[in-house]
């Protein structure tokens, strides 16, 4: 009994991590195997009849050389697939969707920011759009705001986020960290653990980028104004084009937990604001909204669930359809009943913003 049950105490976590791994080499070749679906599949076939080899080989250790031997057949796989893991490196050379085809690049001079590849597309559907990329300029002295733009397009949770700057002039340019998908792929949230897709930042105009999701994709869109010092708002939009400056130079891999749309401006906020706290909302990113109001960053004069009511946009979006209204327009009215930012002043947490 005793010897059955010290067996056990190293078989039981040996089995697990085997059981663990063939489920990770699974998934990997799955989301990054080969492009024929057939070799894809056949090659997922023999490394789980590896994995199955591998847990004969722990239950069976006491065989001999033929446990032995199984066993190390998956410990040569699992090294096999190791070195092609490694080998799977982030491109700029793929052919990419539309939408994400171009990398925005950034010239300042002084006060003066010149922006190549705007997008401003006109969406009538996911499929069916005019493709628009634009150089434009920007005067970084007469930015006036920073709104957070939070789209939910699967449950409470999970949302997308997007900053939008405003200037004197009544511009709004929207900044949004995406999936960089290939032509015809498809966002899976669980790929996105795997290398599947590279990382973008997309600068964008709101009649494109904000419409699309609200008007088209029909997700559910909240805008909230952020109380950010002119010093702070200028740092953020810098910090974009840096970020924009570094997947140029070197690409990245979207990844669902550590490397996405709310992670990344995380890492430029905490840049600008020493101190600021990580917070689980910062993974569920449709809480992200409850993180800033917690900070003090958001107008707390309303209570939470009035900002959200009043910042919804989806009808506004949509009304703007039908009016002709041009591209500030549709600005102003996605604004309508948005109630303005707070003074600035220091978050809860002690540092300014």
């Amino acid at each position: 009994m005793n010897s059955l049950w010290l067996n056990l105490l190293w078989q039981a976590p040996l089995a697990l991590a085997v059981l663990l791994i063939a489920v990770w080499g699974t998934l990997a070749l799955y989301f990054r195997g080969p492009d024929a679906q057939t070799l894809r599949m056949l090659i997922i076939a023999l490394w789980g009849i590896a994995a199955l080899a591998g847990l004969a080989g722990i239950v069976g250790i006491h065989a001999g050389k033929p446990a032995i031997a199984a066993l190390s057949s998956f410990v040569l796989a699992t090294c096999a697939l190791a070195l092609w893991w490694h080998t799977i490196q982030p491109r700029q050379d793929r052919d990419w969707a539309p939408d994400v085809a171009r990398l925005l690049h950034a010239r300042m001079d002084g006060d003066i920011v010149t922006l190549d590849n705007v997008r401003n597309f006109v969406w009538r559907s996911r499929e069916d759009f005019d493709a628009h990329w634009e150089t434009r300029q920007y005067d970084l002295s007469q930015l006036t705001s920073a709104d957070l733009i939070v789209s939910y397009w699967m449950g409470p949770a999970i949302a997308h986020t997007l900053v939008s700057f405003g200037f004197r002039d009544g511009r709004q340019l929207v900044f949004s960290v995406e999936v960089r998908r290939t032509r015809g792929q498809k966002f899976s949230a669980i790929g996105g653990f795997f290398r599947q897709s590279e990382l973008v930042l997309v600068a964008a105009d709101e009649r494109d980028i904000v419409r699309t999701r609200s008007n088209v994709r029909g997700e559910t869109v909240y805008l909230y104004a952020v109380a950010l010092s002119p010093a702070a708002m200028r740092s953020l939009f810098e910090a974009y084009l840096a970020e924009a400056d570094q997947l140029e130079d070197a690409p990245r891999f979207y990844n669902t937990l550590t490397s996405n749309c709310t992670t990344l401006v995380y890492d430029m906020v905490k840049r600008i604001v020493p101190g600021l706290p990580w917070d689980y909302r910062l993974l569920a990113s449709g809480r992200l909204p409850d993180y800033i109001y917690d900070l003090g960053a958001l107008n707390t004069a309303y209570p939470l669930a009035e900002l959200k009511r009043l910042g919804y946009i989806n009808d506004r979006a949509q009304a703007s359809d039908h009016d002709g209204r041009s591209t500030p327009g549709f600005s102003r009215a996605i604004r309508e009943t948005v109630p303005p930012a707070p003074e600035t002043r220091a978050p809860s947490h002690g540092s300014g913003t």
